[in-house]
C-alpha cells in the first residue's frame, strides 16, 4: 500500500467485497493487513465464538504524536445489510452506486474507507494526533452484535463512530433505547367449516390487539411498531397460534417503558376477551444516549466543522448504532454522518464529494483534539 490512500479508490475496492451480516471475514482479513501496513497494531477479538461470524471484531492502535493529548476511538461496522455478491460499483456525474440489483454497502464501507484515508493523511502529512483506536465490528445492522461482544479493553476517552446519517457535518448526539418485544397468543384449533365457533382464533385475536394500539410515529421522541406477524396452518383451520414480533424505541426511557407496558396490558385485555392467552417476552436491545454540546467530543467536531467551513448540525436519529453500546459501557461516543443517500436499498449512493470531505473532516477533527483539548 502507497503511503497515501485515494479514498474513493479505497472505497471501490471495498465495496466489491461481500459482507453480509456473519460473513465478514473477508472484508476483515483485508483491512487487518491494510491497518498493520499503515503501523498500527491490530487484533481480532474471540467475539466470532458468540456472534457466528466467520471472523471477530478489528481492533487496531496508533501512537500519537501529541504527548497528554486525549485517546480518540473511531470506528465503523464491516457487515452490510444485504450480500453484494458480484456487484461492482459505478460513478455516475459524481456520485456512486451500486448495479442497481444489490444495496452498494457505503453503509457502513463509506466510514471504513473514510478512517483508512484519513489515517494514511496523518501518517504521511506528520499531522498532529493523540493516540487512536479504531474498531470495525460485525454484525451491526442485525442488532449491534459485534460491539455488544467486544472483548477489548479500551482506552479511549471519547470517540466518533462513521454511521451516521446526513452529510458530512452531521453530529448525531442523541439516540434512542430500544425495547424489544416477542408476543405469543394461544388460541384453539378448530375446522373452520364445520365448527369454527369451537376455535379460538389466535390472529383473529393478536390482529384485533394491535388495531387498539398506537404504532409509528408516538411523539417526537418514540415509536413503535409491529414488524412480523406470524401463524396458523392451513386456510382450513382455526389459528390456534400466532408469534408477533415488535419494537418500541424512545430517546426517553420512561416513555418506553409505558409504551411496552400498554402493549403487553392490551394484549392481555384483548385475548382474555377472545378466551386466548398470552406470552409476552420483552428484551432491552441497547440503552439511549446523550451527549452534550459541551462535551469535548463534540465541541472538537463542531470546531472542526468552523475550520473547515462545513454547516454543522447537531441533531438526534432514531436509530440504533454501535454508539448506543459504546457509551452504555462508559465510552462516550457520538455518530458521525458520513453523506450516504437511501441506504437499505439498492439506489443506495453516495457523492465522491462527500467521501473526501469525510477524510477533510476526522482529520480536522483528530487536529483538534490534539491541540485544543
Amino acid at each position: 500500500m502507497s503511503k497515501t490512500i485515494n479514498v474513493v479508490d479505497q472505497f471501490m475496492k471495498i465495496a466489491t467485497m461481500n459482507s453480509v451480516s456473519g460473513r465478514e471475514g473477508r472484508l476483515a482479513r483485508y483491512l487487518v493487513e491494510c491497518l498493520q501496513k499503515l503501523g498500527a497494531q491490530v487484533s481480532v477479538d474471540a467475539s466470532s465464538v458468540k456472534t457466528g461470524s466467520d471472523t471477530g471484531n478489528i481492533i487496531a492502535r496508533f501512537p500519537g504524536s501529541v504527548d497528554g493529548a486525549p485517546v480518540v476511538l473511531l470506528g465503523a461496522h464491516l457487515d452490510t445489510v444485504g450480500p453484494t455478491e458480484g456487484m461492482v460499483p459505478v460513478i455516475r456525474e459524481g456520485i456512486i452506486y451500486s448495479n442497481g440489483e444489490t444495496v452498494l454497502g457505503a453503509d457502513d464501507k463509506a466510514g471504513i474507507a473514510i478512517i483508512l484515508a484519513a489515517l494514511a493523511q496523518l501518517k504521511t502529512h506528520k499531522l498532529p494526533h493523540g493516540e487512536l483506536e479504531i474498531i470495525f465490528t460485525v454484525q451491526e445492522e442485525v442488532g449491534l452484535v459485534g460491539a455488544k461482544n467486544l472483548t477489548a479493553d479500551l482506552k479511549a476517552d471519547f470517540g466518533y463512530i462513521l454511521d451516521g446519517d446526513g452529510p458530512v457535518g452531521t453530529i448525531i448526539n442523541q439516540a434512542p433505547s430500544q425495547t424489544n418485544l416477542d408476543l405469543i397468543v394461544e388460541g384453539k384449533a378448530a375446522h373452520a367449516g364445520l365448527c369454527p365457533e369451537q376455535g379460538i382464533n389466535a390472529i383473529v385475536a393478536a390482529s384485533t390487539a394491535i388495531s387498539r394500539l398506537r404504532s409509528g410515529r408516538i411523539d417526537e421522541e418514540t415509536t413503535s411498531n409491529f414488524g412480523v406477524i406470524k401463524g396458523g396452518k392451513a386456510r382450513n383451520i382455526v389459528a390456534e397460534r400466532v408469534e408477533i414480533t415488535a419494537e418500541v424505541r424512545s430517546r426517553n426511557e420512561k416513555k418506553m417503558e409505558r409504551e411496552v407496558e400498554n402493549i403487553i396490558a392490551e394484549f392481555n385485555k384483548t385475548v382474555a376477551e377472545f378466551g386466548a392467552r398470552l406470552e409476552a417476552k420483552t428484551e432491552i436491545a441497547y440503552r439511549a444516549f446523550n451527549i452534550p454540546a459541551s462535551h469535548p467530543a463534540v465541541a472538537a467536531a463542531l470546531a472542526a466543522a468552523r475550520t473547515l467551513g462545513v454547516p454543522a448540525d447537531l441533531r438526534a436519529t432514531g436509530g440504533g448504532l454501535d454508539a448506543n453500546i459504546l457509551n452504555c459501557r462508559g465510552l462516550p461516543c457520538v455518530a458521525l454522518g458520513i453523506g450516504v443517500e437511501e441506504p437499505h436499498s439498492s439506489q443506495e449512493h453516495i457523492p465522491v464529494s462527500q467521501l473526501e470531505a469525510g477524510v477533510d473532516y476526522i482529520v480536522a477533527i483528530l487536529k483538534e483534539v490534539a491541540i485544543k483539548f
